[in-house]
């Protein structure tokens, strides 16, 4: 969540910081003093009960936002011949091989994700410094390493995102732009609520989706009432 503006300072202490809400109730008061002039974005935090530093209690993975994400995302893929032929076709802003991993290295990485064919990654290999801090690293396990790059760039351009747990057991990401109809938003979250809970790690013990809230890029956090979350 970014700093308060002033504006969003005065209309963000008409909410009880310590009140729990119901999630359309959230989504409405958020797209209620949303920016007239920014598109911001429904963003989700969420507390879990594991400790990420401890491998059976990482939780990552990528999940399908029905609705959309309301952004374009650039997609670099890894791929020669026919592979790079599809890729293009399914709409990748960037394709290549050597000259790609050269682009890459001089700093040019711009990119939502990076897709490689499983042939590529002794190439891709070199960039791991440079992609991995990004979380742009080309991974198996995020279908981001795959024979079929088109499925793998349409689904990144249709709404796909990656999540994964931050040190303090907690995950954010972004469920659309507030200008989305509240349905939309709401079957975002529901979405990729359902695809933490289906991540549970083996290793996760006790209560393991322990509080969520919702906030908006320039607005208050709120905290949702967790008996209207199914599932968790």
């Amino acid at each position: 969540m970014a700093k308060l503006t002033k504006k969003a300072k005065a209309l963000a202490g008409q909410f009880d910081r310590d009140a729990l809400h119901g999630v359309d109730a959230a989504i409405a008061a958020l797209k209620g003093v949303a920016s007239k002039k920014l598109d911001e974005t429904l963003e989700i935090a969420m507390n879990l009960g594991v400790d990420p530093r401890h491998a059976d209690q990482m939780v990552r993975g990528v999940v399908t936002l029905p609705a959309g994400t309301g952004k374009d995302v650039k997609v670099a893929v890894f791929a020669r011949g026919a592979n790079a032929e599809a890729a293009l076709a399914a709409g990748a802003d960037k394709v290549g091989a050597e000259d790609l991993m050269e682009d890459m290295q001089a700093g040019n990485l711009d990119y939502g994700r990076v897709i490689a064919t499983p042939d590529m990654m002794g190439i891709v290999g070199r960039l791991g410094k440079t992609l991995g801090p990004k979380g742009l690293m080309p991974n198996p396990k995020l279908g981001t390493v795959t024979p079929n790059v088109a499925e793998a760039v349409k689904a990144a351009k249709g709404g796909q995102i990656e999540f994964r747990v931050e040190k303090a057991g907690i995950i954010h990401a972004g469920l659309g732009k507030v200008s989305f109809a509240d349905a939309d938003l709401r079957r975002n979250f529901d979405a990729f609520v359902d695809a933490i809970v289906k991540a549970k790690p083996a290793g996760a013990k006790g209560k393991y989706v322990r509080k969520i809230s919702l906030s908006s890029t320039m607005g208050p956090g709120l905290k949702i009432n967790m008996e209207d979350v199914a599932g968790v």
